[in-house]
């Protein structure tokens, strides 16, 4: 009785086998299947962000082939994006632009230099809301007819930026020409100066009190520059 306990042959051993067999299938499904709750191979668990909080699947940051470039964060802007019109804050918050009623506009005081003068327009902002202006402005000289005296006015080759204004701050843009009578250009009396914020179509007037303007003939350009802060003088 004691060998055939003992025996290979022994039918007592085979149903402990069989028995272990649908466990050891059970546990196989179960790692196959990930045995999460409610999770699956199309359902993967939240991702670790960087900073620390968990989030969804991450992805790779634009302009970097592996993902190894800097994550982005609230607030920045994404280089190669469309103009924002006007810079954005550390919060996110945006400041509008300055329209043309937002804004004054005056004409800085006379800097003359080799043989060329030099003016800043200055625009301030009169409204209580903080605004940003960037580029350049429009400018144009008109007679009493509100007719335009020579060409629009050339650009300076100067890396516009925005210039945030509060309420009573100022930019300026420098308006420079070669002085008539040293150039020889044909020149003009203007009665007013126009001149339009950047991405704005309604100017704001300037008397004109500055003497005659070139408006043709040798070295008769009028250059702007792009506004910066403050009034220029």
């Amino acid at each position: 009785m004691g060998r055939a306990s003992k025996s290979p042959h022994s039918t007592h051993g085979r149903p402990g086998r069989r028995a272990a067999l649908p466990v050891t299938a059970a546990a196989l499904l179960c790692v196959l299947a990930a045995c999460s709750d409610g999770g699956g191979p199309s359902d993967p668990g939240p991702s670790r962000t960087p900073s620390g909080t968990t989030g969804g699947p991450t992805t790779t940051p634009p302009g970097t082939a592996d993902g190894t470039g800097p994550a982005a964060t609230a607030g920045t802007v994404t280089p190669g994006t469309p103009d924002t019109e006007s810079p954005v804050t550390q919060s996110g918050a945006a400041a509008p632009r300055c329209h043309t009623s937002d804004l004054r506009a005056r004409l800085g005081r006379l800097s003359p230099g080799a043989g060329q003068r030099n003016f800043p327009i200055v625009l301030t902002n009169r409204a209580d809301r903080t605004c940003t202006v960037r580029g350049y402005p429009g400018a144009a000289f008109v007679d009493a007819d509100g007719r335009q005296l020579g060409p629009d006015p050339r650009r300076s080759p100067d890396t516009p930026a925005p210039v945030t204004l509060a309420p009573g701050a100022s930019a300026w843009a420098g308006l420079t020409f070669a002085s008539p009578e040293i150039s020889g250009a044909r020149t003009a009396l203007p009665k007013e100066l126009l001149v339009t914020p950047p991405d704005e179509r309604d100017p704001l007037r300037i008397p004109w009190t500055a003497g005659e303007v070139p408006v043709g003939g040798n070295e008769s350009s009028v250059f702007l520059t792009i506004l910066q802060p403050g009034t220029g003088g």
